[in-house]
C-alpha cells in the first residue's frame, strides 16, 4: 500500500513539475501551446522531435526556452548544402605541439541540439546524427564519446515543396519519436505577441524572463517516471492495431514499422504524466497518434497527385480501429 502512495506521490510531483516546465516556456512561446506540448512530451519520452514549418515562426526561441527551464547546455547547428558531417559530430586533429591527435568535439555534444533546417543539407552530412540519436554516442576515429544526458534532438525543416531542400534519408525519420507541424499563431495570439516584443529591450523575445526551474538530474527523474506508468494489455493490442492497420490501408503504400509501436507507447506515456494519469488511457494513444506516425508512412502517388496529406488518411486510420472501451 505504501508503495501505490509513494508511486502516487512521485508521479503527482512529475507532473506539476511538468506542468511548470509548460508554462514557463508558454511565457516566451506566444499560441504555440500544441508545440509546447509534444516537444516536452518528446523530452519527457527520450525522443527527439522533427518540426516542420516556414521560417520565423519561434522554433529557436522555443528549443532556448526549453534548455533554460532545466538548466540544460544547447547547440544550434544551421545546416546548409556545404556542411561536412564533422562539422556536426567533432573530428581528430594533429596536435603539433603535442605531436598526437585530439579528439575536437561538435556540437552535437550538448543536451539540446537544434538541428536548423536539416533538410538544406545532402544525405551524408544528415546521416550523421544516425548513431546519436539511436545511441546517444559519437564515434570518432573507432572511439566512441557519450553525449551530454538527458540529449535530444530538434530539428526543423522547411516544407518540402521549398527550392533548395533535400528529403530526409528513411532510417533518419524513424528515428524521430514525434513530427510536430508549426503554424501561424491566431490573430489574437499575434497581437499579444507583438505587445509583449516591443516591450523587450534589444529584442530579447522574454527569454530572460524564463526561470531555470529545474537541473537536467531532474529530468532523467522525469524520464523515470514516466516509463513506470502502468500500460493495461488493452491499450498495447490497440496501439499495435492502429500501427499494424497503417501497413494493409488502402492509400497507403509503405505503412509504419514496429519503432512506430515504441515511440507511440513512450509518447503517450509521457502525455499520461503530464495529464496527471497513473495509466495511460486510450484518448492519450489518439492525442499522441498523428505526430508519432505522420512521418512514417508512404502514400500512394494517386493520393499524393491529388493533395491528400498523411494527417487525413491516419486519421480515417484511427476511426476505424476501435479503441478499447475499459
Amino acid at each position: 500500500m505504501s508503495d501505490d502512495i509513494s508511486r502516487e506521490s512521485r508521479l503527482e510531483q512529475a507532473s506539476a513539475l511538468a506542468n511548470n516546465l509548460l508554462q514557463e516556456i508558454r511565457k516566451a512561446l506566444i499560441g504555440q501551446d500544441l508545440i509546447i506540448e509534444q516537444v516536452l512530451v518528446a523530452l519527457i519520452a527520450r525522443g527527439h522531435v522533427l518540426i516542420e514549418g516556414v521560417p520565423g515562426l519561434g522554433k529557436t526561441l522555443l528549443v532556448r526556452s526549453l534548455a533554460k527551464c532545466f538548466g540544460g547546455q544547447f547547440s544550434r547547428v544551421q545546416f546548409t548544402p556545404d556542411l561536412m558531417p564533422s562539422d556536426v559530430t567533432g573530428h581528430a586533429m594533429f596536435n603539433m605541439a603535442k605531436q598526437e591527435f585530439e579528439i575536437r568535439r561538435g556540437p552535437v555534444f550538448t543536451n539540446l541540439l537544434l538541428a536548423d533546417e536539416i533538410n538544406r543539407a545532402p544525405a551524408k552530412t544528415q546521416a550523421a546524427l544516425l548513431e546519436v540519436m539511436q545511441e546517444g554516442q559519437i564515434t570518432i576515429e573507432g572511439e566512441s564519446f557519450k553525449t551530454g544526458e538527458p540529449f535530444m534532438v530538434l530539428a526543423t525543416q522547411n516544407p518540402v515543396e521549398q527550392e533548395g531542400t533535400y528529403p530526409l534519408p528513411e532510417a533518419e525519420l524513424d528515428r524521430f519519436m514525434l513530427k510536430v507541424m508549426i503554424d501561424y499563431p491566431s490573430e489574437s495570439d499575434e497581437q499579444v505577441m507583438l505587445r509583449h516584443v516591443s516591450g523587450q529591450a534589444q529584442g530579447g523575445f522574454g527569454l530572460e524572463d524564463i526561470r531555470t526551474l529545474l537541473k537536467p538530474s531532474h529530468v532523467l527523474s522525469l524520464q523515470k517516471v514516466a516509463e513506470q506508468i502502468t500500460v493495461d494489455d488493452q491499450i498495447l493490442h490497440y496501439v499495435v492495431k492502429l500501427v499494424r492497420t497503417t501497413r494493409e490501408w488502402n492509400g497507403i503504400a509503405r505503412g509504419a514499422g514496429p519503432r512506430a509501436c515504441i515511440a507511440l507507447l513512450a509518447a503517450a506515456r509521457a502525455y499520461a504524466l503530464i495529464k496527471g494519469n497513473t495509466f495511460v488511457t486510450p484518448d492519450d494513444v489518439k492525442t499522441m497518434y498523428l505526430p508519432a506516425l505522420r512521418h512514417r508512412i508512404l502514400l500512394s502517388p494517386e493520393l499524393a497527385i491529388e493533395g491528400v496529406d498523411a494527417d487525413r488518411v491516419l486519421h480515417s486510420v484511427m476511426q476505424h480501429v476501435e479503441a478499447p472501451r475499459h
